[in-house]
This record gives C-alpha cells, sequence and structure tokens, in this order.
C-alpha cells in the first residue's frame, strides 16, 4: 500500500453537499480488481472511481485517461455521474486533454467523449444497448412496486446503456415526488421514474426555475432497494427516449434528489446525432488515500 493522490468530488450541482457524491483515486495504477473493490465498499458511496494510463488502443484511439468505474459490489462499464466527476477531477488535477475543451475517456463501454461548457462539463450520451416499450408484464410489476396504477404509467421504455436501467413517465412531478416504492417488489430492478415539472402534466413546459422534469433513480442497495441522487446514466438514457419519442424538447433541465434534501441539476441538449448530459461539479475534498 501507498498513498494515492485522491478527491471526493458533488457532481450535478454546483453547491457543495447538494449533488451526489464520488470518490476519485487519481493513480489507480497496480491496483487489483479486489483491492478497487473493498475501497469503493468502505466509502459508503454510490460509486468510485479509479483513474489510470489509456490502454495502447485506447490512446491510439485518442483517450485522455482511463476509468474504472465501481459501485457497492460490483464494477460498472458506464455511469454518468462518475464521468463528469472523474473528468473534473482529472482536470483540477492538471490534466491536459489532447484537444483543448474536449476530453476522452476510457472505460467499459469503450471512448466518452466530454466537452467543457464553461464551468459545466457534459458527456455523449452513449448509445442504447436496449431500447423499446417494456414487456407489459414489467409495467404491471413497477407499478405495483411503485404503489400506483398501472394506468397512472403513461410511457415506458428500456433505458439500457449499461446499467440495466428500466423508465416509466407519470403525469407529472408531484405523482414523481410522492412516490414510496415498496422495495420487496422492486428490489431486483433498476427503475427510473419521470416527470414534468413545469404546467401539471404538460410536456415541455419549465416552472419558474427553468426545470422541465422531475427524475427519481431506484436500484438494487446493499439494503434493499437504494435511491440515487443524481443518475448520469439514467438521465442520458431518459434524453434519448423521451427525446426520440417526442416526449421532450431537444433543450432541457431536469432535477433530481429532491426527495432525498439534494438538488441536482441535469442538462440535456440535443446537437445533431448526439446528445449531451451536464452538469457542475465540485471538489469537497482533496488529499491523499492509502492504498
Amino acid at each position: 500500500m501507498h498513498q494515492r493522490p485522491f478527491q471526493q468530488v458533488d457532481v450535478f450541482t454546483a453547491t457543495p453537499y447538494r449533488g451526489n457524491p464520488l470518490a476519485v483515486v487519481l493513480d489507480g495504477s497496480g491496483l487489483s480488481t479486489e483491492a478497487m473493490q473493498d475501497f469503493t465498499n468502505w466509502t459508503n458511496l454510490s460509486e468510485a472511481t479509479f483513474l489510470l494510463p489509456p490502454t495502447p488502443e485506447g490512446r491510439a484511439a485518442g483517450a485522455d485517461y482511463r476509468v474504472r468505474i465501481f459501485c457497492p459490489g460490483r464494477e460498472l462499464p458506464f455511469a454518468g455521474h462518475p464521468t463528469l466527476g472523474s473528468c473534473h477531477a482529472w482536470l483540477k488535477a492538471g490534466g491536459q486533454p489532447q484537444v483543448a475543451g474536449k476530453v476522452v475517456q476510457e472505460c467499459g463501454v469503450g471512448l466518452v467523449t466530454l466537452r467543457q461548457d464553461g464551468e459545466r462539463l457534459a458527456f455523449a450520451a452513449p448509445p442504447l444497448i436496449k431500447s423499446g416499450p417494456l414487456a407489459e408484464e414489467d409495467v404491471v410489476l413497477i407499478a405495483k412496486g411503485l404503489g400506483v396504477a398501472r394506468s397512472d404509467i403513461l410511457h415506458h421504455a428500456w433505458c439500457d446503456n449499461g446499467p440495466n436501467w428500466r423508465g416509466v413517465m407519470l403525469a407529472n412531478s408531484e405523482q414523481v415526488l410522492a412516490l414510496q416504492p415498496d422495495a420487496s417488489i422492486l428490489g431486483q430492478l433498476d427503475v427510473g421514474v419521470v416527470g414534468p415539472r413545469g404546467k401539471v402534466g404538460v410536456i415541455g413546459s419549465t416552472d419558474a426555475d427553468g426545470i422541465a422534469f422531475e427524475v427519481r433513480a431506484f436500484f438494487p442497495g446493499n439494503n434493499g432497494l437504494a435511491e440515487d441522487p443524481v443518475t448520469g446514466s439514467l438521465n442520458a438514457a431518459l434524453a434519448q427516449w423521451l427525446i426520440g419519442a417526442g416526449l421532450a424538447p431537444k433543450q432541457y433541465v431536469a432535477s433530481q434528489g429532491t426527495r432525498l434534501g439534494r438538488a441536482g441539476r441535469v442538462f440535456v441538449e440535443q446537437d445533431g446525432d448526439t446528445i449531451w448530459v451536464g452538469g457542475s461539479s465540485v471538489t469537497c475534498m482533496a488529499g491523499e488515500v492509502l492504498l
């Protein structure tokens, strides 16, 4: 073991402690998968990342760094808030991208491009691995697990971009915020719920803060069902589904984490064939970690 540079970053917020925290080990060289997983479990955070030099293939394709992403119990091929937070930490630590204003990250799903939008970073949403409507039995199960009527789920789709998200839309943000899901029913599913936050039930409108949607994310945790404060992968997948289906405008802001006392803000924009998912990040702790 030796001391390695470390940052704890709050993602999808410009205000410390109102977003989704991430542990970033800035030098993961020589660490075994087991050591990375053990450290992740110890942090008690939803994810931890470990930065590494690109593979030869990745470097040849333009990667600036490689990241391995872990959540408690498993490694993830891709996750959104770890992508933004890792890039933020890499830049804060002096990382210099090969192309100004553009960072290329290598991870389990391949190469992910990030761009700098002023103080915010945004990643190009990776293509969906699985899309299209959910099976009706899944929708019925999700409705039961969320404690709503089947008729309250107005739209649904696979939103699988690594994490196996199932997306459902309710009529409005009030319904989304009122949910009290049943862990015994949803405990093994990754479920994302979205509802319009502007004029009640009106898709494409915004509230006084310019927010168009409220989002909540439920997934299997160490002690049953867990809720994620702000979820980049889910918002990326939701954006591809909602914009593609005409259920959302090509540019909008989503809120997430409200029920958890957070104020996550996810900025979505379609530019040509690419959907960018962005947000602010702030470093809350910096120093060294023994690994």
